[in-house]
């Protein structure tokens, strides 16, 4: 990687064809295309490592295992894109999409969803609620974002159709049909009522509409349809695949890629100010004590729009779906607990997504609690288990040792009730997520985990505040803000990229951009098509 460092200021050119400010995987993917295409391109990161949210780190520095801290899985990284940068991944299938342990009159059971047996699948629900039914109705269900995916997914690499034109593809036949009024036009619940039935799949099904989002199946925003599209249209079947080597190794693959075709970063960087509105737009930032100022003919902003509303000295007051509402938990494991659940095995478990107080009825009351400035009396969760897909994470003693690394996800905890006592709700959300975990292990997870020199377990937790702080996502949201349908909603932004900001040749290239959001690399895509585009169209024919 060409990283500068603060003896080589004679490396620093002047002026760039484009400067990118902020170094996440989206930046990244921007960076190769455009240095690809002969431009020059300097990445200025504020941190001192490459990836943004996309890292894998030592976090407990005991123990030689590398976590993914921010970001875990991936769906929406564009298979066109990996073939285009010749990025050397993996991503391996999980063998359990979900596990959704219950007690039936008493008696403990589980629904195991499976990547690999449709068989085992319609067997555990059928064991849930007595007939094959509800499994032939969820398959339907889900042919819904199938349908979408079908007719969407090759255009979120392209300027942004229509919503006029994009509806005119689905009225090929009732299916279409019905995928476009159920994901577009009402509110998802009333899908998800109309074909499922149990309290406790439809719970499994709604919980991809609120991953990261303080929604309900009603909300009349619509925020939950368009984050149940995020979670299910990736590569047109919504698998959420493990990266071997963790998170980090796209991070990696995506920084050789912008070196490989002549990229520099910069790493520990300080902006000081930033000129968008010259001809020429002029960054001056520190790293050091040293000051440094280039001039661009092309800015691309990998960070939020409420960082730069920062830098211009503007407010930044968007509506209430763009709060952020996740809790994440990283932990190092010297086992993998036991199950309540009889026969239950617990690699089979964790290896998909554990589905933790995801009932229905139970998240509208705790979307509700939480909407009211309330801890939810049961938080919903999701845990999985990195290591049972992909142990390259841990050194070869952890391997042998029985090591595991485990991540716990909840929901419905939004950032305003961590903004005037973060550290003692974080502890009280901590123990309370904990705790839902442990109803359904046969011993405290506690007792699982492993401990540093010091006595202390390996666990570390980050709230939608301390999210905010580290990564500078408004109010700790891991989108950047409210997702976007994958259209253009006015005829005005029909064409357009979904990068452009007031700015001439100042684009959007994170999750901030339309069609932003998780790990995809389509915003750093579609920011360099931008640029390129802006060249072609300014060249003397």
């Amino acid at each position: 990687m060409r990283a500068i460092c603060g003896r080589s200021w004679q490396r620093v050119k002047f002026k760039y064809d484009v400067v990118i400010l902020g170094a996440g995987h989206n930046a990244l993917v921007a960076a190769a295309y455009l240095a690809r295409a002969g431009l020059s391109v300097l990445v200025l990161e504020k941190n001192d490592y490459i990836g943004g949210a996309t890292t894998s780190q030592r976090l407990f520095p005991d123990y030689d295992a590398r976590l993914s801290r921010y970001a875990y899985l991936v769906s929406l990284l564009p298979e066109k894109i990996i073939r285009e940068l010749s990025l050397n991944l993996e991503l391996r299938t999980r063998a359990t999409a979900s596990f959704t342990p219950y007690l039936r009159n008493g008696v403990p059971g589980a629904c195991l969803l499976s990547n690999h047996s449709e068989d085992a699948g319609r067997a555990s629900l059928r064991a849930l609620t007595g007939s094959d039914v509800e499994f032939d109705r969820m398959r339907d269900f889900y042919r819904l974002s199938q349908a979408f995916a079908g007719q969407v997914w090759d255009t979120m690499l392209s300027p942004l159709p229509a919503k006029d034109e994009l509806r005119r593809r689905f009225t090929l036949d009732p299916l279409h049909r019905e995928a476009w009024r159920s994901l577009v036009e009402e509110p998802l619940g009333c899908a998800i009522e109309r074909r499922l039935q149990d309290d406790l799949l439809r719970g499994v099904v709604f919980t991809d509409a609120k991953i990261g989002l303080l929604t309900h199946p009603h909300d009349e925003s619509l925020l939950q349809n368009r984050c149940f599209l995020y979670h299910t249209i990736g590569n047109r079947t919504g698998e959420w695949k493990v990266p071997v080597g963790g998170m980090g190794r796209v991070a990696h693959e995506l920084t050789q890629a912008a070196a490989r075709h002549g990229a520099s970063m910069m790493t520990n960087v300080h902006l000081r100010t930033l000129d968008l509105t010259s001809y020429t737009r002029t960054i001056e930032f520190e790293m050091g004590k040293q000051r440094q100022t280039v001039e661009a003919r092309f800015v691309l902003l990998n960070f939020g729009l409420n960082i730069l509303a920062g830098l211009l000295g503007r407010p930044y007051q968007p509506d209430a779906t763009h709060e952020g509402s996740v809790f994440k938990i990283n932990m190092l494991l010297r086992r993998l607990p036991r199950l309540l659940a009889p026969l239950a095995d617990a690699a089979t478990a964790f290896c998909g997504t554990f589905h933790i107080d995801e009932g229905y009825e139970q998240m509208k009351t705790s979307c509700q609690q939480a909407s009211d400035l309330r801890l939810p009396d049961r938080i919903p969760c999701e845990v999985y288990c990195h290591t049972l897909t992909d142990d390259s994470i841990l050194s070869a003693e952890l391997r042998a040792r029985g090591f595991h690394a485990m991540t716990l996800f909840a929901l419905d905890t939004p950032w305003r009730l961590f903004r005037t006592k973060n550290e003692t709700m974080r502890q009280a959300v901590k123990h309370k997520c904990l705790a839902g975990l442990n109803r359904w292990l046969a011993e405290p997870i506690e007792d699982c985990l492993a401990l540093a020199r010091n006595g202390a377990p390996c666990l570390e937790a980050k709230s939608p505040v301390d999210i905010e702080e580290e990564l500078g996502h408004f109010r700790g949201n891991i989108f950047h803000g409210a997702l976007a349908f994958p259209f253009a909603e006015t005829p005005e932004a029909a064409g357009s990229w979904g990068v452009e900001t007031e700015f001439p040749n100042v684009f959007l290239c994170g999750a901030s951009a339309r069609r932003g959001g998780g790990v995809s690399g389509i915003p750093g895509h579609n920011a360099a098509m931008k640029v390129l585009e802006t060249l072609r169209r300014a060249s003397p024919k």
